[in-house]
């Protein structure tokens, strides 16, 4: 594979996660409109919601981590060089900032709600 095709990443990941992937996409998508509306309606950010989000986005990035290892043919002690090390970190790092993100959001509109 010279070339990265989004079309040969979407089929591999498809073939991973199978429905999963389309409702992970749907949320992550929801999410961001979400948060970028609660931004604009409140004018910034909230510093006391922000940690709290941050501390279970902690969780979201093990959780992540968890699907990672069901979802493919190994685990981690199948890690071998750098490249999946940095898969792995990668993996934990955007299931951390994605839960931040949704938490923040869900718990913005829940207090907004009120």
């Amino acid at each position: 594979m010279k070339e990265l095709d989004p079309v040969i990443l979407l089929a591999v990941f498809q073939e991973m996660l199978g429905p999963l992937l389309w409702i992970l996409l749907a949320v992550a998508i929801l999410g961001l409109i979400a948060f970028a509306m609660l931004l604009v309606r409140e004018k910034g950010l909230v510093s006391r919601r922000l940690v709290r989000s941050e501390v279970l986005g902690v969780v979201g990035g093990a959780l992540a981590l968890v699907l990672m290892a069901k979802a493919s043919s190994s685990g981690f002690t199948d890690a071998a060089g750098p490249a999946d090390w940095f898969l792995i970190a990668l993996v934990f790092g955007v299931g951390l900032v994605g839960s931040t993100i949704l938490v923040y959001t869900i718990a913005g509109w829940w207090t907004a709600r009120r």
